[in-house]
């Protein structure tokens, strides 16, 4: 059994693989509200205000192929929003820009809308509900999906005159498809040290730290047994978890040494691949 991972832990970014930035840019200022950072030819950052952390790093591939279905990889990022008001106001930016929803769900833990960018690349915009309203069974969450009142939430859009996230906005989770969820355990469980927090979902486990509801979602309804996906694809191309203890990197570390999991390691950052070859930073920040 690893140490529990810091109270602090948490998702801080990740690297989205796009064909076209200029419209990629577009959608996430335009569309999702998001700041737009320092754009080169090829990249792209995006945070939630001016002075605000980056978020989302956006890297153009302009010859990359759509990321094929049965594979394993990015189901999608979630953006954090801090009310109900602020997901109403993304739900009125996406109904006038004409923007399609792929569902709306309550969670009983959050509330959530699902959608796509302009690649394909799996988006969610939630806000979570108190803490004392979550629904537990033992110590675990309960969480599950009914059908989210999108006209109702709507009307409590207040302010039609900000068009960008507020500012505390941040990456709730990310959700992966993964080829195992037992390997998944191990890796993400077992040697990084997140808690089980839901493992009852049909095809899904729900890991994280500090008693959250998920800081990873991990599924195999479409990729049971599959490849990852061809590294010419859009989709994640790495996301950062923040651990911000030096002692628990090292004993990470050490914990990926026993077990041969290769990984890079500076003085405050552990770089590696999941057993999917999912990349992901290890971060003390």
């Amino acid at each position: 059994m690893s140490t529990p991972l810091p109270p602090n832990t948490r998702i801080v970014s990740a690297h989205l693989k796009v064909t076209n930035l200029k419209r990629s840019l577009a959608f996430y200022t335009n569309t999702l509200g998001f700041y737009a950072h320092t754009p080169q030819a090829h990249q792209a950052e995006l945070s939630a205000s001016p002075e605000g952390i980056t978020l989302i790093h956006l890297i153009a591939h302009p010859n990359a192929q759509p990321k094929p279905r049965h594979t394993t990889g990015l189901f999608h990022i979630a953006i954090r929003v801090p009310s109900r008001n602020a997901l109403a106001q993304a739900i009125r930016r996406l109904h006038e820009q004409q923007w399609p929803l792929l569902g709306a769900s309550d969670h009983g833990v959050s509330e959530a809308l699902y959608l796509n960018d302009p690649d394909g690349n799996g988006l969610e915009i939630y806000t979570d509900l108190p803490h004392s309203q979550w629904p537990t069974q033992g110590e675990k969450v309960a969480m599950y999906s009914a059908p989210l009142n999108v006209q109702h939430l709507l009307q409590e859009a207040t302010d039609r005159t900000d068009t960008h996230l507020p500012s505390s906005t941040d990456l709730g989770h990310i959700h992966l498809q993964v080829s195992s969820l037992a390997t998944a355990k191990q890796f993400y469980c077992d040697l990084i040290g997140f808690d089980v927090r839901q493992d009852n979902y049909n095809g899904a486990l729900f890991v994280a730290a500090n008693g959250y509801h998920h800081h990873l979602g991990l599924n195999t309804w479409a990729s049971a047994g599959a490849p990852s996906p061809p590294t010419n694809s859009v989709g994640l191309d790495a996301f950062t978890i923040a651990i911000p203890n030096t002692e628990t990197l090292e004993a990470i570390a050490n914990r990926f040494k026993k077990a041969n999991i290769t990984f890079n390691k500076t003085q405050n950052k552990i770089t590696t691949q999941d057993g999917d070859n999912n990349t992901l930073i290890l971060s003390e920040q």
